[in-house]
């Protein structure tokens, strides 16, 4: 009985311990050129995680804020991370060659790209997955956004009716304080 209950407690709290430690960041998920991505390697930035497509009512006003974010955050410590999805109106039918293909001669996109995936439902990837648990907010459409702080942890979450505009100063002030507080340490 001593052993059971000293495995069940060993289990509970590696379970715990687990769980505390996972973030946005843990996951790996494939780009659009078909290589796995750690996306630790987008630690210690500020990234604005979205459900893409190609041919929605929201696609131009959305890429081209979501470019523009790009262009001017990018630099000090921003990404924008785009997932595209087929799931919401069969808005994103194409390849993820031909959607990479199309949105960079289109929109000029420059941020990263993933390949294409399900965001809600039993296929769901599981980093998004993880956004819709941690928020209690599942995408309903495309162009969901999560905004991820440098530490992999959630600070907001909007629908696509939330334009990239109306975001904008929130993500200002946290590149700002990820500025302030990289000069600090040098």
């Amino acid at each position: 009985m001593k052993v059971f209950l000293r495995a069940l407690l060993f289990f509970l709290l590696s379970y715990f311990m687990e769980a505390k430690q996972k973030d946005f960041y843990t996951f790996k998920v494939v780009n659009s050129r078909g290589r796995l991505v750690s996306l630790e390697k987008y630690r210690g930035s500020v990234s604005l995680v979205v459900n893409v497509a190609s041919e929605c009512g929201f696609t131009q006003e959305h890429y081209t804020d979501l470019q523009q974010l790009q262009r001017d955050f990018g630099p000090y410590h921003f990404n924008v991370l785009g997932f595209p999805c087929n799931q919401f109106g069969q808005q994103e039918p194409g390849s993820d060659k031909e959607i990479d293909s199309f949105v960079r001669r289109v929109y000029g996109v420059s941020f990263p790209l993933f390949s294409k995936i399900a965001v809600v439902g039993t296929g769901a990837n599981n980093a998004f997955k993880y956004l819709t648990e941690v928020t209690g907010k599942e995408p309903d459409w495309n162009f969901w956004k999560y905004l991820i702080d440098v530490d992999g942890k959630v600070v907001g979450s909007w629908g696509p009716q939330v334009s990239v505009k109306e975001i904008r100063p929130k993500i200002a002030e946290m590149v700002r304080k990820l500025i302030i507080k990289r000069k600090e340490e040098l």
